[in-house]
């Protein structure tokens, strides 16, 4: 068979599990519709909330950062996996004991304020927006691949998706979709990087394989000195070396950490278990499972970037291999020929090409405004040109998209057609199960908190649950336009934005709710609105706005300033409740009680 048909039969088979599985778990109460009944053992909510977590960005991005950034590219693995221990320790089991179906339910409640609630609702769709986006343009990657498709075409397939199991289900149906999307994600994930590890370190175990010895073509050197030295062969510094200065390292670690702890779709997860008790339990297995995934990562990263530049670097573009004349086919990855000799040549900033006289030397040629492939022109050698993905200006010739990177990877290291196609349904199961999670949010913030808590408090639970599939169609039509237009090249970048808005929005308001007694709703509101404010105006004039050069604020890169959005926050709650009335006795009250839920009976609902 060849491998279209593997890929169909794999993604069939995995879609019919799924959609099976959404029609036969279909809420039917809002209480379903919202936590999935709150009866979801913590085996199976700890596989829910790991497929959640682990999202097109963490799937296809992460490592792909890391095949590119080398050491730079961790800084997504320490933050996202320090916040979920963040999230674990600081607000789960507190949330919990509040009961709340939301995270705007409880910064309703315990800043005793609608403008609190619906600040807090705004919050959650800035935040769940940015990351349906990266998710969106991740599933666009995989189906473009997939079918041979523009990205545009696969966004459009993916959301059609989305909504039909996610709108329909509610969180009872993604709940259960979403254990079978982890059994999937994590088999895609793992066995090629363990046949990878065969071929390139001879260990079977890839983490002793990024640390062992190169074995590939009868060498025998440490893998980490072999992809170092290649790194530095073609001008690039070294791969486990740093370029990014501590200040901004430390500021997107911290970022991706504060924003992972304040994270309304993985922090509704646990409301879908009986108590407390489970909530701790659901989480020490959800920490498991997404260890299979993390810890997996950076070899896989490590695996790609020595595969690319073994297979194509210095290349006849004649005798490339088939694989890469795919990827140029869909747009993943580019080469233009512009000292017309024949050979793909990748090469850093510390290795200079002699510059011969060719036609794309300085010029821009014309391109048709479709993004199809069958708008690519053709160049005189064959090579297929992309005009939005190679500066004429710029001697290298090879331009690849660090989010194909695991895609690539295995067809790459010549692995069979059935793992290749494994990997495809691994993809396409990351981004869909999040971008459910990020829906439902989406949807219950409007329908719940929006329409049924401040406008229409007489909303019956049919009209609310109708109001939440509605409100999905719509999130999902934007989301869906910023997945073909997104605001970063790479997945994982687009993701950071939504968790320094988190972090600067939502960790510090639900961090004072549950351990200060004094921030009262005048601080907990001004707090909010000027964190995510000075968040997000950085990231849009940074990311979008700034084409005089400005230099950042104390070299801070977008990802990152969330922290100073964090720390705005705070000072901002503190300042102002220092100055108005503390909050009522019986807000005061309800802050002692869940502040210690010091057990399962204690702390249950009831």
């Amino acid at each position: 068979m060849d491998q279209d048909t593997w890929n169909f039969i794999f993604i069939g088979i995995t879609f019919a599990i799924y959609i099976f599985i959404a029609v036969r778990s279909r809420a039917s109460s809002t209480k379903e519709y919202y936590t999935a009944g709150g009866g979801v053992s913590p085996l199976a909510n700890g596989m829910a909330t790991a497929a959640d977590w682990m999202s097109a960005a963490t799937f296809i991005s992460m490592a792909g950062l890391i095949a590119a950034k080398g050491y730079d590219g961790a800084q997504y693995l320490m933050g996202w996996t320090g916040g979920f221990v963040l999230l674990t320790i600081l607000m789960v089991p507190y949330l919990r004991k509040f009961g709340k179906a939301t995270v705007p339910d409880f910064v309703g409640d315990r800043y005793y304020s609608k403008t609190a609630r619906g600040v807090a609702v705004i919050c959650a769709i800035f935040i769940c927006m940015t990351y349906i986006m990266g998710q969106m343009n991740g599933v666009g990657v995989v189906f473009s691949q997939l079918f041979g498709i523009s990205i545009t075409k696969g966004v459009l397939i993916g959301a059609t998706i989305v909504f039909f199991y996610a709108g329909l289900g509610g969180m009872k149906g993604i709940t259960y979709t979403q254990v079978a999307q982890y059994c999937v994600m994590a088999l895609a994930y793992t066995i090629p990087a363990i046949f990878i590890a065969i071929v390139l370190t001879n260990n079977f175990i890839p983490q002793l394989g990024l640390i062992g010895h190169y074995t590939s073509g009868g060498e025998a050197v440490p893998f980490l000195e072999k992809i170092n030295n290649i790194n530095e062969s073609i001008g690039f510094s070294e791969y486990t070396a740093s370029k990014l200065t501590k200040l901004n390292m430390f500021c997107i670690t911290a970022a991706l950490m504060c924003g992972t702890a304040g994270l309304p779709h993985v922090i509704v997860r646990f409301f879908t278990v009986k108590d407390v008790k489970a909530v701790r339990k659901s989480a020490c297995w959800t920490l498991g499972f997404i260890a299979v995934i993390y810890l997996t990562a950076p070899a896989i990263g490590a695996f790609s970037r020595v595969n690319l530049i073994d297979k194509l670097n210095d290349t006849s573009y004649k005798d490339a291999p088939t694989w890469f004349k795919d990827f140029e086919k869909t747009g993943q990855m580019a080469w233009v020929d512009k000292n017309n000799d024949g050979v793909i040549q990748y090469f850093g900033p510390g290795k200079s090409k002699e510059k011969t006289s060719s036609p794309f030397i300085g010029k821009k040629p014309t391109y048709p405004p479709s993004d199809s492939p069958e708008s690519l022109l053709i160049g005189a050698n064959g090579e297929r040109l992309l005009a939005s993905k190679t500066d004429p200006t710029n001697p290298n010739e090879l331009w690849f998209g660090a989010d194909i990177m695991v895609i690539a990877n295995p067809q790459m290291a010549g692995l069979p057609k059935w793992v290749i196609a494994l990997l495809m349904a691994g993809c396409i199961a990351a981004a869909l199960s999040t971008a459910a999670g990020l829906l439902l949010v989406l949807s219950t913030a409007i329908s719940h908190d929006l329409m049924k808590n401040i406008i229409k408090p007489d909303l019956s639970d049919k009209d609310e649950v109708r109001y939440a599939r509605i409100a999905s169609f719509v999130a999902l039509s934007i989301a869906a336009w910023f997945g073909i237009n997104p605001p970063s090249a790479f997945i994982a970048k687009t993701v950071a934005f939504a968790f320094g808005l988190a972090a600067s929005s939502f960790f510090p308001t639900l961090l004072m709710g549950i351990f200060s007694k004094r921030v009262n709703k005048e601080g907990g509101i001004a707090g909010m609105v000027a964190g995510i404010t000075f968040t997000s105006a950085y990231i849009i004039y940074y990311q979008f706005l700034n084409d005089s050069g400005t230099p950042l604020l104390f070299g801070i890169s977008p990802e990152g300033i969330g922290v100073i959005g964090m720390l705005i926050n705070f000072i901002m709650a503190f300042t102002v409740s220092a100055f108005t009335p503390a909050p009522p006795e019986d807000v005061q009250r309800m802050v002692r009680r869940i502040h210690n839920p010091s057990g399962a009976g204690e702390a249950s609902d009831h």
